[in-house]
């Protein structure tokens, strides 16, 4: 059955559609009901199923036949490392750490937070958490301290996972440190910390509160071995799998809850729909366990299918060369990669002319999907040209989970248009609004919503805060949620994303708040008033760029209090916030209200055309900014 086809199917039955869906889903209880609307905040998909995602990821494989199968390949060029785990391993691994996490008093439904860099053990936490029915909340590790204390306060966790460090190309980045200043800042103070100690870097355990993994890890595998039993905790399908937090537009990170039963439908769905997979191929994201990518499709996706997933903990350049993935896809026989575009712009940068690629075979490859930011055609076209299969950007975001709109290869390969990320997928039905809410014609301009309610697998609130889900979502357009995403659809129903319409900016796929990154830098002592918009950026997408005033009095030399916000933004967010060009302006563009002209301003370090707002206080500001913005001191340094 081709994409309409499809499409038309769950349109015209969409609890049908799921049912049938949720067939491949290994039940305790399978589900007699798919949808109840009225519980939760628009209602639940499998209110009366039980399940175990860890069960349907691990569990099951090892009993019809997989268990010598690879189900992970951890290949660490930072390290020098390889390890594969069959689906018998990684299943006896989780079963230990599971243990080891019911011996530290976790129980279903506490959190466990993960604070890890790219090392298989991240996996097994995760998965652990699953099969005794925890909740949890991965941390990137490129956060700092107040940031990862933040979020420990928010998910209130029992117990803490995390390392001695991180390793990246020219660096070691030290996360206890982090962990142990974070704890210094909660409120909220976990029961235990485990720290995976790597060999790049050690560090001190502090008694009673520490935990070393490879000591709990050894005394949880003698046990198995012993005889004693781990087995999947029976769970409600509405039962909650994890948080993740997302920036907010406030400064307050956003938890994301994802379910299990419908987070199993859906992206069982998408393996084979979307990405064309078979149970037993490789499939890698080439992404980060802390972004919903590395939950969705380099854990949870792969794992559910049977296929054998990717752990890769280096970069597109650097580890060693632009020739880094295409080695990664040739040693592995990988059948699908995903990554950002960020990641293809890079080793475009290194390697314009494709020469790194001559020395591998990659004829297994058959597609190359996109997606965490826009995929700019010029972009598209050379990976398209370079490599020889689709290149597919599709268009998804934190709260979705997975592809709101693609390609579906899996279905039918339906003809490319480079800027769009093609066709909404079943389960969303997606309009453009106008201002006052209104429909807008074939290729006008307009916020883009989904109808209600969303599909299996999307967020089904924020963490202990239904309320805030509703304002964030729900409330500005009754019956339908607010992507907070800008674009239009053509005559052929492709959408076309064109920018977000909030103040959260994309760098290289990380969406990030520059409300967040204001609240930082006005707490300069010299700074007055500042604004934090996204300029576009031929790698990244998007960098952040930042407009400071000074306090009247203030003699310091405005280049210096540049260099102590950028600074300073990377000692309360983390090096991820990528602020590196900051201005300092006399004044900033505002409205009569006080409002500051942060859409114009962002035209005009674009170097758009643009015009003085109705709005506007002085329009003689703009060609103030202008100035500032084109002089030496407003270039990224």
């Amino acid at each position: 059955m081709g994409y309409r086809d499809t499409y038309d199917r769950w349109r015209r039955d969409p609890a049908g559609f799921w049912m049938d869906a949720a067939g491949v889903v290994d039940w305790f209880e399978p589900p007699g009901v798919a949808f109840d609307p009225n519980a939760g905040v628009y209602g639940r998909w499998f209110p009366d199923a039980v399940c175990n995602t860890c069960h349907n990821a691990l569990d099951r494989h090892v009993a019809e036949g997989r268990a010598d199968q690879p189900a992970l390949v951890y290949d660490s060029p930072v390290t020098a490392t390889v390890r594969t785990f069959t689906y018998a391993e990684l299943l006896r691994e989780v079963q230990a750490f599971a243990l080891v996490l019911r011996d530290l008093g976790v129980e279903a439904g506490d959190r466990v937070v993960i604070y890890m860099p790219m090392v298989p053990e991240a996996v097994v936490g995760m998965l652990a958490c699953a099969r005794i029915g925890a909740v949890h909340s991965v941390v990137f590790g490129g956060f700092a301290a107040r940031e990862l204390a933040t979020r420990i306060d928010d998910a209130a966790p029992k117990v803490v996972l995390s390392a001695t460090c991180g390793i990246e190309v020219n660096r070691v980045v030290a996360y206890k440190p982090l962990l142990d200043e974070a704890l210094t800042l909660v409120r909220h103070r976990p029961q235990a910390c485990v720290i995976l100690g790597r060999e790049r870097l050690k560090a001190e355990l502090m008694p009673g509160r520490d935990h070393d993994w490879g000591a709990l890890r050894d005394k949880a595998l003698a046990a198995l071995d012993g005889g004693r039993e781990c087995p999947c905790a029976r769970l409600a399908a509405t039962d909650p799998l994890y948080i993740l937090y997302t920036s907010g537009t406030t400064g307050k990170p956003k938890g994301i809850v994802r379910d299990n039963g419908g987070h199993m439908v859906a992206l069982r769905w998408t393996m084979d729909a979307i990405y064309g997979m078979a149970p037993g191929e490789v499939f890698w994201a080439a992404s980060d366990v802390g972004w919903v990518v590395g939950h969705s499709y380099i854990v949870y996706g792969p794992l559910l299918h049977g296929c054998t997933t990717v752990l890769y903990e280096g970069k597109p350049v650097g580890t060693p060369d632009a020739g880094a993935f295409w080695r990664v896809i040739a040693d592995y026989d990988v059948k699908v990669l995903f990554t950002a575009p960020t990641a293809i712009r890079a080793i475009r940068k290194e390697d314009s002319e494709g020469r790194l690629l001559s020395g591998y075979d990659l004829s297994c490859l058959r597609a190359l999907f996109l997606a965490g930011e826009r995929a700019d055609p010029e972009t598209v076209r050379w990976a398209e040209g370079l490599l020889d299969v689709p290149v597919i950007d599709h268009w998804w975001q934190t709260e979705t989970g997975c592809a709101v709109a693609a390609n579906p290869l899996g279905l039918e390969r339906l003809p490319v248009k480079h800027g769009s990320p093609a066709v909404p997928m079943p389960g969303y039905a997606i309009r453009i609004l106008d201002g006052d809410g209104q429909p807008v014609g074939h290729g006008e301009m307009g916020s883009i919503v989904l109808e209600m309610p969303l599909p299996p697998g999307a967020a089904v609130t924020l963490w202990n805060a239904d309320y805030r889900f509703r304002e964030s979502y729900l409330a500005a357009r009754p019956g339908f949620y607010d992507t907070a995403d800008a674009g239009s659809l053509d005559e052929d129903g492709y959408v076309w994303v064109m920018g977000r319409t909030d103040d959260v900016i994309n760098v290289a796929g990380h969406r990030l708040s520059t409300g967040l990154m204001e609240e930082v830098v006005s707490a300069h002592p010299a700074v007055a008033e500042c604004a934090v918009i996204g300029c576009r950026d031929t790698l990244k997408g998007e960098v952040p760029c930042g407009l400071i005033v000074l306090k009247a009095g203030v003699s310091t030399d405005p280049g210096r209090v540049a260099d102590e916000v950028v600074a300073l933004v990377r000692e309360r967010i983390g090096p991820v916030a990528a602020l590196r060009r900051v201005v300092a302006v006399d004044r900033l563009p505002k409205t009569r209200s006080g409002k500051i002209l942060r859409a114009t301003i962002k035209r005009i370090a674009d170097g758009e055309v643009y015009a003085a707002p109705a709005t506007i206080e002085d329009p003689t500001v703009l060609a103030e900014i202008e100035g500032a913005l084109a002089s030496k001191q407003g270039q990224p340094g």
